[in-house]
């Protein structure tokens, strides 16, 4: 169980080590990052998400940077271990010595001396192996108060539901499984309410196709080029949303928050604008006809929750 009093918005770096809008080219200014991250500091958000594998750690030397300028004891910190880099290598690490290593890097980069969860990362082909190495090994650092919880980041479902079932997470990062374009994983959501595991709902714009819209150029799902079938889904979504003047970026950011399950989302900014964008759609209110419609459209799960109006 999660003993962290969690805010209910959580900023994702990975943007941070990345071209802007993710595209080709160069990460985003150094300046603009700092940016970003105490404008979301000086508008409430206290919890920051990061892992070694985003922009080969300069992500996490990124967040580092503006988190030795604000109390420690005021922010919540995660991160990630599972991959081991050096230099421009990066390879996949999932034993006790890489936890320790990986830990230990990312405590340098981020200039703080512990941090509050943290995560397996992208472990799909080596859950035997986090289960039987990866997971004592985070126990131990649990146990001896260097972490406060144990968590693991996925694209997916299927493997975190093993986990919950055979070790004792506090929690999981999941990422564009549950959203509203999708709700694929909300049995396994259902599951961790019951056995009082946290869920961080993350990728909930599902690549940015839910804040774009899919009439925008180049909008992608699950990081590649959105399919016709994708598409036409989304534009369906959204022409319900504007029947009642709601924005689709609007009904993306507050659905997945109204699982019981779901103590944030965890939603990835390069800019102060995007910040504020997030900040604003959770305070509209969207009337409960919209989710209706939803789902007699065969939109949305009839068994997923939505916002109380």
């Amino acid at each position: 169980m999660l003993n962290l009093n969690v805010p209910r918005v959580g900023f994702g770096t990975s943007p941070l080590g990345m071209p802007p809008g993710w595209a080709a080219g160069e990460p985003i200014e150094e300046g603009q990052a700092l940016a970003a991250l105490q404008y979301a500091f000086d508008h409430g958000i206290r919890f920051f998400d990061s892992a070694p594998s985003y922009g080969k750690g300069l992500a996490e030397t990124r967040t580092g940077a503006f988190l030795r300028q604000v109390p420690r004891e005021s922010v919540i910190v995660a991160t990630k271990v599972g991959v081991d880099i050096r230099g421009e290598t990066v390879r996949r690490d999932y034993s006790r010595d890489g936890v320790l290593r990986s830990l230990e890097g990312s405590l340098k980069r981020l200039q703080v001396d512990s941090v509050d969860i943290l995560h397996v990362h992208d472990a799909d082909d080596d859950a035997e192996q986090v289960l039987n190495e990866t997971f004592p090994a985070l126990a131990e650092l649990r146990a001896q108060g260097v972490i406060k919880a144990i968590g693991a980041g996925m694209n997916q479902w299927q493997v975190p539901m093993r986990f919950a079932q055979q070790a004792d997470f506090d929690c999981f990062l999941i990422a564009g499984r549950y959203t509203l374009l999708e709700q694929g994983a909300l049995g396994f959501f259902d599951l961790c309410h019951q056995k009082g595991i946290a869920i961080f709902a993350a990728g909930i714009y599902n690549s940015g196709l839910l804040a774009k819209g899919a009439a925008s150029t180049g909008v992608t799902y699950n990081y590649a080029p959105a399919p016709p079938e994708i598409i036409a889904r989304v534009k369906a979504i959204e022409a319900i949303c504007a029947e009642f003047g709601v924005p689709l970026h609007t009904a993306a950011t507050q659905l997945p928050l109204s699982h019981p399950a779901v103590k944030a989302i965890i939603v990835g900014f390069q800019a102060a604008s995007e910040v504020q964008a997030c900040l604003d759609a959770r305070q509209r209110t969207i009337p409960a006809v919209l989710w209706n419609r939803l789902r007699e459209a065969g939109l949305l799960d009839a068994a997923a929750p939505v916002p109380l109006p």
